[in-house]
């Protein structure tokens, strides 16, 4: 199957998934395109999806890359309102952590239903949950809801289960704030795969109130 068909038939998957960015924007040439690397593909979608012989992954659609084991230690402080309910990352936060956190290889992905044995790790400075650790960053894996904001009175009430703001930017998954609920995977227009550009901090101001 030629690259391009191939990147019809996954980005449909996608679309019908829900996780296509609403842009329309492409990886192509982003630092998420890595059919340049010479890896064993020249396929843009391949590192991550395929329409044959996917991966059984939760939450991911035609998955086609190794995923990570790790049990995280998870951000705590004495004014994170959302500890009671915060649990493991969920498995979109997963998918993004399966290159990220550094335990699996970027190019451990599969050929016929095979996962590879990578030898490529994403590097020191793109690493999130380096060491099993998310104690430092933004918290994931906590409900978003109505509860939380009577709690923490500077956090914007979500509009539904499934998305914080009225323009649908930013989506919750399961009602929980995930690694995507920031960033878009396939469309890095604001650098870092952000959603929204953070100029005057914008993208914080979704969720927080000023």
């Amino acid at each position: 199957m030629n690259t391009r068909k191939s990147q019809i038939i996954v980005a449909a998957a996608l679309f019908a998934a829900g996780a296509w960015s609403a842009s329309g924007a492409s990886i192509t040439g982003t630092p998420h395109d890595l059919s340049a690397k010479g890896w064993g593909t020249t396929e843009l979608c391949k590192f991550c999806h395929t329409p044959h012989l996917a991966q059984a992954v939760a939450g991911a659609p035609l998955w086609n890359h190794a995923t990570t084991v790790a049990s995280y230690t998870l951000y705590s402080s004495a004014t994170f309102a959302g500890v009671a309910s915060q649990g493991q990352p969920g498995p979109t936060s997963k998918l993004c952590l399966s290159c990220h956190d550094g335990t699996v290889a970027v190019d451990s992905f599969a050929n016929a239903g095979t996962i590879n044995a990578g030898t490529h790790f994403i590097s020191t400075t793109n690493r999130v949950g380096s060491g099993n650790s998310l104690s430092s960053d933004h918290p994931i894996a906590f409900s978003y809801n109505a509860a939380l904001v009577a709690i923490d009175k500077g956090l914007v009430t979500p509009t539904s289960t499934n998305y914080v703001d009225v323009a649908a930017t930013i989506p919750l998954f399961g009602g929980k704030m995930e690694c995507a609920s920031c960033h878009s995977t396939h469309d890095n227009t604001y650098t870092k795969f952000l959603r929204i550009s953070n100029a005057g901090s914008a993208l914080c101001l979704k969720c927080h109130v000023k």
